[in-house]
């Protein structure tokens, strides 16, 4: 039974692990593929490609700076419909959701590496005493 369970850890663990490694490569790829970059005046990572979960993170906050300023510090929800500067605040409020969205793949790809490493591990652990009692003929 212990050799089930530690050759299940060591596969679950290695599946988890790639899965992870390939959905922040797919994540990175898509985004730097849209060719955006990081605003100038943004209060971080300026001037870089969003590529990343800082950068997707920062161009997210400098979009909202930049939507406040438009429409006097109002949220799309609270603009009157007749506002001109909702269909801004709205395009400002996708966008901004969108890399948020990459910036919470980032952060479940990251969690599925390490856990499909320690996952790994435990089974590796598991199956250590397997064979040193077999070797040892207990």
């Amino acid at each position: 039974m212990r050799t089930v369970a530690a050759i299940t850890a060591i596969i679950v663990g290695t599946v988890m692990a790639i899965a992870g490694v390939i959905t922040w490569v797919v994540v990175s790829t898509t985004l730097e593929d849209q060719k955006i970059t990081v605003s100038d005046d943004a209060s971080c990572a300026a001037g870089d490609g969003v590529n990343g979960p800082i950068s997707a993170y920062c161009q997210a906050d400098i979009i909202n700076q930049h939507t406040l300023d438009i429409t006097g510090g109002k949220t799309y929800a609270e603009l009157d419909r007749e506002d001109p500067n909702r269909a801004v605040a709205m395009d400002s409020a996708f966008l901004q959701a969108s890399l948020f969205t990459s910036v919470v793949a980032f952060g479940v790809a990251g969690m599925a590496f390490v856990l499909g490493i320690v996952l790994t591990l435990i089974g590796l652990a598991l199956r250590e005493p397997v064979r040193a009692a077999r070797h040892s003929g207990t």
